[in-house]
C-alpha cells in the first residue's frame, strides 16, 4: 500500500547530485504505519501522543486495533486500511517508542534521482509477516516495472543507466526486515532485480519482549497492570506479534534453555492457534531457507539493556538481560557444573544485538535504542551512503562505556517519582539529561543522574499526561533518547 502523504522535495533539487538510480522501497517497522477504519476513514493508529496516552488509560481505548476472527479467515481483510508511514510518535507498553519516519524519508529523497523512485509501503503491522510480505512483493515489482519505464521514457534520467538498468534497494526497519524477508521468499525472481537489503534493528531472531506483550499486567499491580493487560489483549489478537516470538532458545529453564513453543504461548496468555501458525511460518523459513538477503547490511542497536531471554513461573514471564551461548553445531554450552554459559550481549533496548545481525557479514553496529535507528544521524549517513554505492559512514566506533538508557516499560503515573537509568558509565561528570514533552517541545526537567547500583540513576516527576522524549547526553557527544508515556492517576 502506498504513503499517500504528500509529497517531499528536496531543498538542492536541480543541483548535481550524487544519486543512485535504483527504485528505493521504504519497509517501516511495527507500529509504523497509520492505520485507519476502511469504511469510515477514521484514524485508528498513528494518532497524537495524548490521544494514545487516552486510549491506553480507559478500558476499550484499543477495542478498534483488534484482529477480528473475519479478519484473521479472510483471504484479504478489509476492516483496516495502511494509509501511510508513521507521522507522530508512538508508544505502546514493552515495546516502547516508535520515531516518525520523516527524516529517513528526507534522507532517502536525497539519495535518488526523483522522487517518484521511493515507494513508501505503510502495511498493517497486525496482520502476519508472511501476509504483508506478498503484498510488498506485489507492490516492490510493480514499483520497479513503473520507475523503469519512467526512466526509459526520460532522456535525463536515462544518462544514469549507461552500465545497467534501476534495480530495488529495500530500506528496513524492525519488522520491516521481516517483512522484506518473506516478500523475497515469496517471489524469488524479485531477489536477483534486488541490488541491497539495509536493515536497521529488525529482529532476525525474533525478541523476546514480544512473550512479555503477550503476558499483560500479571507481574504488575496498579494502574501500570491495568495499561499493560490492556495492551496484552490487543496484542493476543495479533498474528504480527506472534511473528516476533524469538525463534532461537530463550526459555530458561536453570539446566536448560529451550524454544517458547504454542502451548507455552497459551499458558502465558497469548493464542494457541496464532502461536501455532508463526511456528510453522518459522519452521519453514529454517527448513527452506529463502535465498541470502541481497547484499545485506545490518545496522542494530549496542549498549542498551535489552531482554534476551525469559523464565516463566506460575503463567507470569520474567525478562532476563542475558542471552545463552552455543557451539557451532547449535549446542548450548556448559560450564564445569553442566549449567548453561551466558553473558549479557545487550541490544538497542527491545531486540538483543545476535538477534539482529541477521547473519551479514557487513554488520553496522550503533549505540541507540531500537526506534531511534531509523533517524539518528549516523544511521541516516549510512543509509545514504549505501544508497549512493559509497559507504564513508559506518557510524561512531564501538568501545566498553557507550551510554545507555533504561526506562519503565509500561509507562508511569504524573505526579508520582520514577527513576531512570543510565548505563556504560559509573560516573555523572560531562552526562546531561533532558526531558522534553513531545507535543509543545518544551523541555519540561533536567535530571541530575547520580552513581547507583553500579551505574548512573535520576529520580524524575512528571506532572502532566503526554509523551515525552528522553535525551541523554555523554562528554563525547554521543546521544541516546527514547520515549516514555505518562498516565493519569487512577481515580
Amino acid at each position: 500500500m502506498k504513503d499517500t502523504s504528500g509529497p517531499l522535495r528536496h531543498p538542492e533539487a536541480g543541483r548535481a547530485r550524487d544519486v543512485t538510480r535504483d527504485a528505493v522501497v521504504i519497509v517501516p517497522g511495527i507500529m509504523g504505519s497509520e492505520l485507519r477504519d476502511a469504511r469510515t476513514g477514521d484514524l485508528l493508529w498513528g494518532l497524537k501522543p495524548r490521544m494514545i496516552g487516552r486510549a491506553l488509560g480507559r478500558d476499550g481505548g484499543l477495542a478498534a486495533l483488534h484482529v477480528t476472527e473475519a479478519e484473521l479467515a479472510a483471504e484479504r481483510p478489509v476492516r483496516v486500511r495502511a494509509s501511510g508511514l508513521l507521522a507522530f510518535p508512538a508508544w505502546l507498553p514493552v515495546l516502547r517508542g516508535a520515531e516518525p519516519y520523516h527524516d529517513l524519508c528526507r534522507t532517502v529523497l536525497g539519495a535518488v534521482a526523483d522522487e517518484r523512485a521511493i515507494l513508501r509501503f505503510a502495511y498493517d503491522w497486525r496482520l502476519s509477516v508472511a501476509y504483508n510480505g506478498g503484498l510488498l512483493a506485489e507492490e516492490a515489482r510493480r514499483h520497479l516495472d513503473t520507475w523503469t519505464a519512467t526512466v526509459t521514457r526520460s532522456p535525463e534520467l536515462r544518462g544514469l543507466c549507461t552500465d545497467g538498468m534501476p534495480r530495488l534497494v529495500f530500506v528496513a526497519h524492525s519488522m520491516g526486515g521481516l517483512v522484506t524477508r518473506s516478500a523475497l521468499a515469496r517471489q524469488g525472481d524479485l531477489a536477483s532485480d534486488t541490488r541491497t537489503v539495509i536493515t536497521l534493528g529488525t529482529p532476525f531472531l525474533g525478541a523476546a519482549k514480544a512473550a512479555l506483550m503477550l503476558n499483560g499486567g500479571r507481574n504488575a499491580s496498579g494502574a501500570e497492570a491495568a495499561v499493560r493487560d490492556r495492551a496484552q489483549a490487543m496484542a493476543a489478537t495479533m498474528p504480527g506479534v506472534y511473528d516476533l516470538v524469538p525463534d532461537y532458545r530463550c526459555v530458561d529453564e536453570g539446566r536448560d534453555v529451550i524454544r517458547l513453543t504454542p502451548a507455552m504461548i497459551a499458558g502465558i496468555g497469548g493464542d494457541p492457534y496464532l502461536g501455532a501458525t508463526a511456528a510453522g511460518f518459522r519452521e519453514a523459513m529454517r527448513s527452506e531457507p529463502p535465498p541470502r538477503l541481497p547484499d545485506h547490511r545490518a545496522v542494530y542497536g549496542t549498549s542498551q539493556p535489552t531482554v534476551q531471554s525469559i523464565r516463566i513461573d506460575s503463567g507470569v514471564v520474567h525478562p532476563q538481560h542475558r542471552a545463552f551461548r552455543a557451539d557451532a553445531r547449535g549446542l548450548l554450552v556448559r560450564d564445569a557444573n553442566g549449567m548453561p554459559v551466558w553473558s549479557d550481549r545487550q541490544g538497542d533496548g527491545t531486540v538483543y544485538r545476535d538477534a539482529a545481525s541477521g547473519g551479514t557479514g557487513k554488520p553496522v553496529p550503533l549505540p541507540l535504542q531500537h526506534g531511534a535507528l531509523a533517524k539518528d544521524r549516523h544511521a541516516l549517513a549510512y543509509v545514504h551512503g549505501v544508497l549512493t554505492e559509497q559507504e564513508p559512514h559506518t557510524g561512531p566506533p564501538m568501545a566498553p562505556g557507550e551510554l545507555g538508557l533504561d526506562l519503565p516499560d509500561a509507562g508511569v503515573i504524573a505526579g508520582r517519582p520514577w527513576r531512570l537509568r543510565l548505563t556504560g558509565r559509573t560516573r555523572p561528570t560531562g552526562v546531561t539529561c533532558e526531558i522534553v514533552q513531545v507535543e509543545t517541545g518544551a523541555t519540561i526537567s533536567r535530571p541530575r543522574p547520580s552513581t547507583s547500583d553500579g551505574g548512573l540513576t535520576a529520580t524524575v516527576t512528571l506532572p502532566v499526561p503526554g509523551l515525552y522524549r528522553v535525551g541523554v547526553h555523554g562528554s563525547d557527544r554521543k546521544r541516546v533518547t527514547q520515549f516514555v508515556m505518562v498516565f493519569e492517576p487512577e481515580p
